[in-house]
């Protein structure tokens, strides 16, 4: 009895999900004994609400490294959505709704730009957002001088205190933007397809996936999760930063990477994300907490990705040798037929 529990743990453990999640719940005990303060609702949720905005694009990048891409010019996007939205939010006097449309449009229209050039130009993500980080950045410094945009409406700064049953809006908006991820990548053509070109491209093209067409809607979301995010950043922070998003791409990456995506494309979750937001949020948190220079954060997150990274190269060369393996017993078998007809 006692065998089949311990098998059932090991099995379960072998789930990225289930992993992390007992890791998380290690870590948190360990800053818990270090500071009592850190396990309180109050902190919690401050932890939830800071990280609501990786987390919202995290769900976007998520999709574009399923896809085997990758997205470096997040951070500027951002930066470029927040200064529109800030501009034209002190100028009309808007509301949320506006916010989040000017956010969700400027942001889809950004993320199509590196669409297209990644869908039909063919040319390699990591070269097209190289660019367009560039491109973004300046022309959003270019505009603001590098200055603050401050001065926005009443009606929106209360929008980003607003809390409901005490958890803040924006870790809500996270949780949606979580679920509607969720329901697109299971219970979608387009979401199987998403896995389907990502494991294998020719193959999804056999089976009548158009990869041109996923690759567009995998941005155009990336982009529109990017206009969400920008929009909640602006409402926590009430007032827009152009400098803001130093590293941003470099957290979200991480994020999705720890919790399982394959940088490799075909494999990743909403869960495994989620709970890869949260264990950063968590360790930066306890970093704080322990009074420890913010430069320490980065170097888990650089460290993260190449040791995420890492795992995904040993594992795709073990199933390399495990193919290789299995087509030379069937090539055997196949020859030891064949001489046995003879």
């Amino acid at each position: 009895m006692r065998r089949k529990e311990n098998s059932t743990l090991v099995s379960l453990l072998r789930h990225k999900e289930a992993s992390l999640a007992l890791m998380i719940i290690l870590l948190m005990a360990v800053i818990t004994m270090a500071n009592v303060s850190f396990l309180t609702y109050g902190n919690i949720n401050d932890i939830l609400r800071s990280y609501s905005v990786h987390g919202i694009v995290a769900m976007g990048m998520l999709l574009v490294i399923i896809t085997s891409g990758i997205d470096v010019s997040v951070g500027s996007m951002a930066a470029a959505v927040t200064v529109i939205v800030g501009r034209l939010l002190v100028a009309s006097g808007g509301n949320i709704l506006f916010a989040l449309f000017v956010g969700c449009i400027s942001g889809i229209v950004l993320g199509l730009v590196n669409g297209f050039f990644i869908a039909k130009l063919r040319i390699p993500a990591i070269v097209v957002t190289l660019g367009t980080l560039n491109i973004f950045r300046g022309a959003e410094l270019y505009v603001t001088g590098g200055s603050w945009i401050t001065g926005l409406p009443e009606g929106f700064i209360e929008f980003g205190k607003y809390k409901f049953l005490g958890i803040p809006v924006q870790t809500l908006v996270w949780l949606v933007v979580g679920v509607m991820t969720y329901l697109i990548l299971n219970y979608t053509k387009t979401g199987r397809g998403v896995y389907a070109i990502g494991g294998n491209i020719d193959a999804a093209k056999r089976v009548g996936y158009h990869p041109d067409r996923i690759q567009l809607f995998v941005w155009g979301y990336l982009g529109l999760t990017v206009g969400i995010a920008s929009v909640m950043h602006t409402s926590i922070v009430r007032h827009v930063d152009p400098n803001a998003f130093s590293s941003f791409e470099l957290i979200v990456i991480a994020a999705c990477v720890l919790g399982g995506a394959n940088i490799f494309g075909g494999e990743g979750s909403v869960l495994g994300t989620f709970l890869g937001v949260f264990i950063l949020a968590v360790i930066e948190n306890g970093l704080i907490m322990a009074r420890v220079s913010s430069y320490g954060h980065q170097v888990f997150v650089g460290v993260a990705i190449l040791v995420a990274v890492s795992i995904d190269v040993l594992k795709a060369k073990r199933q390399e040798q495990e193919y290789a393996v299995i087509e030379v017993c069937m090539d055997t078998k196949r020859f030891n037929v064949g001489g046995g007809e003879q």
